[in-house]
Formats: C-alpha cells, structure tokens, sequence
C-alpha cells in the first residue's frame, strides 16, 4: 500500500472533520423535530423550572416581600429640597449674606463656580400637615393631604453634579454608563405578572423650565438580556412605535409572519446557541400581545368621571396626570416597574414662578395615584419614590434678577411611602443651611437596597456574573435604611 504523505493525510483528516460537522449540523438544522428542536426544547424547560411562575429567578424573592411592585416618579432636573420638603430658618436668617466659606471650599459647584456665593433664603411657605406633622411647601398641598402616609426622607446624597451622569447614578447605581438600571434589576430577579405587557414600563412629561433630555440608556438592561430592558409608553399619539399592524395585514396574518419569524430565530438558535435569540422570539410574542393589551390600557373611557377629575386629566393628552393614571393601571395589570419622568425641575431661574408650574402639574396627580392605590387595597404592596437626581444650592443663582438655585449634590429630598415603609415619618436631616446631609445620610445605593428589600430581595445576593466579575445594583456599596422600614 502507497504511503500516505503526511501533508495528504493532514488534508484528508480536516475533509473529515469537515464532512462530520457539516452532516452534524444538516442534521440539527434540517430536522425541526430532530435532537436540535429536543435540546432547544430541554433548554427551554430548563429555563422554565429555574424561573418562578412569574418569569424571574428561582429562589426569589430572598423572603416575604411587603411590596409587589415599584412606581418611580422621577422630577427630572432636580427639585429643590429648599422649597418642598427640607425648611431651613436659618438660612432664612442668612438671607443676603456670604456663604461661609466652611461649607463651599473646595466642594463642586456647577454654574456658581467662581462667583459670590450669597445666602437665600426659602422662597416658599411651609406649613405642619397631618397628625406628623410633616413640613411641606406651600407648593404641594395635594402631597400635603397625604402626608401621613409619607416618608420623608432629607438626608440624600449621589456622587455627581450634573443631570445626565446624576441620573446615571439614581437609575443604575453608579456613573459608569452601560450598566443595568434598577428596573431591569428588579424584573430580572422577580420576572412580571404580566403576560400581555412588558415588565418594565417608562412614561415620560414635561413641563416648567427647560426640560432636561432624558436617554434611553437610563432605562436599558446593560449586559443584562434584554427582555429585561425597560419599554417606553407614549401617552398622546401611538402608544408604541410600530406596534400596529401595516395597512392592509390582519391579526390573522400578522400571527403567521410572527410565527415563521420565530421558527427560523429558533433554526439559528440550533446552531449559535444565544440567549438573545431567545429574547427575540420572546419579544415578538409579547409585541403580538401588546397589540391588544396596549390600547385597551391606554383607553381610560372606562374610568369613572370622578377618577379623571382626581388625577386632573381627560385621558391621552401626554400629561404627567395622565400617566399617573396609567401606572395605576399599569400596577392592576401586573407591571413589576414604573417609572415616570417628568421633565422640568431645573430651576436655575425664576424659581417660584417655575415651582408653581412644576407643582401644578405633578402635585395633585401624585397625591390621586396614592389615594387611588389605598381606595384599591394596592398602596400596601406597591412602593412608591418621588424625588429627582439631585437637590439645590443653598446659595442664590440669579439672571438678571431672575432667581433661582444651581445643582446641589450634597443633600437632597425624596418622598417614599406604600409597601414596606412607615407613614407619617422624616428621616435623616441637612445642616442648617440645607448643604449637607449630616444625620443619617442616604447614598442612591442605599436607596436601592432598601428598595430591594422592600421587593423581598436581598441587594448583595442578587448578582450577575459578566466580564469576570459579579456585579449589582448597588455596586460595592448600600445599605439598608432599617428606620424607616415598616
């Protein structure tokens, strides 16, 4: 027998391989009820016993859980602590004079940098509200009617000075861009109970002074899959762009496209094995769905009078009083995150005129969602935060003569109240002057994990593994803020 070379026989064995692998994977993609189709139906299984029945991760929640859900009222631009809920008379005393320089050397200051800094004092009135005795501005009293049902927390603080890295932080837990936002933490621990809408639902508003932009990565699901990423609502026009089916394709025919959409996703997923491909066959399903579920969401012709009148809207005409209505709606349909933006807080200028604006439109919706939620049974398992991403200055910033504060990240205030926290408190507390928070300090990262908690999640178990490193929420940081747990 001729001798084989050995660069003949190297050739002959890569022929061979090739030839094994090729008739391999013609056998797994051809055969759509072959080994192919039974191991993607095994993975599926498997996902689907490692999940609760409500999509998340098995073995959560960590222990009973007081709320079901989150709603997030976010006051993009940074509401001033000055003027809502944190009263400082002293600084009423200062009015006119220099800040002592103690509190302002060598601290960031955004548009004041390198100017006299002089003392204002509170440009609104404060007033005692309900049997705690809350002190709130004369800029919410619909908030103020509720205000035993509060928490009110006065001693916040984040890591940056500006709106957009500001929100970063509020959203994700730390600066650094691409990282998962809390609701796609949220929805990847604890799944959805709702089967016909997203997990994680965004609406945004505006209204005041220049409306700060708002990206979309502030909702993203980073290197989380993502199915977990949040899904904006648009609450005048359509609801959801490209929802609805083209002119002239019925349900009928959309459901067949959809379907052989996802049986060729799921002959590719045979052969690469990506997870995504599974959130792509997921998704168009749900987007199918969404076309039923989501205008009958955003119909609220079913809602009494009454109720329209509460929240101060007439329904779809894309007003933060609107989508409060909707995040009711949004909870009784199982929604695990909601979150509201509204857009004009920051109040650089003519701050009494644009805080009157501001609490216009946010107060009296705010207070209707949480009485809403009460007269439901809903409140006691729904957590609900109000707040921005910073505070303001203590310090006056003017244009010609047009005055208003400049951002503040030493200390702020947020409102917390439903599911898990105790009513009718105030928590932690600023200086006189209002610049730093010096009694029980809060981080965003204690927020968060308090937050978690609430949601029966234990924040430092909650992880995922990327990049050689497990990350969270709360990054290397949070604590819980035990006070003010119910």
């Amino acid at each position: 027998m001729a001798e084989i070379k050995p660069e003949r026989q190297i050739a002959m064995n890569h022929l061979q391989n090739t030839t094994d692998l090729q008739s391999r994977r013609s056998f797994l993609g051809r055969s759509s009820l072959g080994i192919g189709s039974l191991a993607l139906a095994s993975l599926l299984d498997q996902d689907a016993s490692a999940a609760n029945k409500s999509g998340g991760l098995t073995g959560l929640p960590h222990f009973a859980a007081k709320a079901k859900r989150v709603i997030f009222l976010c006051m993009a631009g940074g509401p001033s602590h000055l003027e809502s809920f944190d009263y400082k008379p002293k600084l009423a005393e200062m009015h006119g004079k220099p800040m002592p320089t103690s509190f302002t050397a060598n601290q960031p200051i955004a548009q004041l940098q390198g100017q006299k800094l002089v003392c204002q004092a509170p440009m609104l009135k404060f007033k005692k509200h309900g049997q705690s005795g809350q002190e709130i501005s004369e800029a919410f009293p619909h908030i103020a009617s509720v205000a035993d049902e509060l928490c009110i927390i006065r001693s916040l603080h984040t890591d940056q000075i500006n709106h957009d890295p500001a929100h970063t932080v509020m959203n994700t837990g730390t600066s650094i861009s691409g990282r998962p936002s809390m609701g796609s933490w949220v929805n990847y621990g604890l799944g959805s109970e709702a089967k016909d809408l997203p997990g994680f639902v965004v609406l945004t508003s505006k209204g005041g002074r220049n409306p700060q932009p708002i990206a979309t990565r502030q909702w993203h699901s980073g290197f989380l899959p993502g199915k977990h990423q949040g899904v904006e609502f648009y609450s005048a026009g359509d609801p959801v762009h490209y929802v609805r089916n083209p002119a002239g394709v019925d349900r009928k025919r959309q459901k067949q496209l959809i379907d052989a959409v996802n049986e060729l996703n799921r002959l590719r997923n045979q052969q690469v094995d990506n997870p995504e491909i599974n959130t792509r066959i997921t998704q168009y399903e749900l987007a199918f769905r969404m076309q039923m579920s989501v205008p009958e969401l955003m119909d609220v012709s079913d809602e009494p009078k009454s109720v329209l009148e509460d929240y101060g809207t007439k329904g779809a005409d894309g007003s933060y009083a609107y989508n409060c209505l909707l995040a009711r709606r949004l909870a009784e349909r199982g929604v695990r995150f909601i979150h509201l933006y509204h857009r004009g807080w920051d109040h650089h200028n003519d701050l009494v005129k644009y805080m009157g604006i501001c609490g216009g439109l946010c107060d009296r919706p705010t207070a209707a969602l949480i009485k809403d939620l009460r007269k439901r049974g809903m409140l006691d398992e729904t957590l609900i935060i109000w707040g921005g991403e910073f505070g303001r200055t203590p310090m006056a910033q003017s244009n010609k003569g047009r005055v208003g504060r400049d951002h503040h990240m030493r200390a702020f205030s947020m409102l917390l109240c439903g599911g898990g926290i105790k009513g009718g408190i105030t928590h932690g507390a600023t200086d006189d002057l209002g610049y730093n928070a010096v009694e029980d300090a809060v981080h965003i990262n204690d927020l968060h994990a308090t937050m978690m908690h609430c949601l029966g999640i234990d924040h430092k178990r909650l992880t995922y593994r990327y990049q050689g490193r497990d990350f969270r929420l709360t990054d290397v940081g949070g604590k819980l803020i035990k006070p003010i747990l119910a």
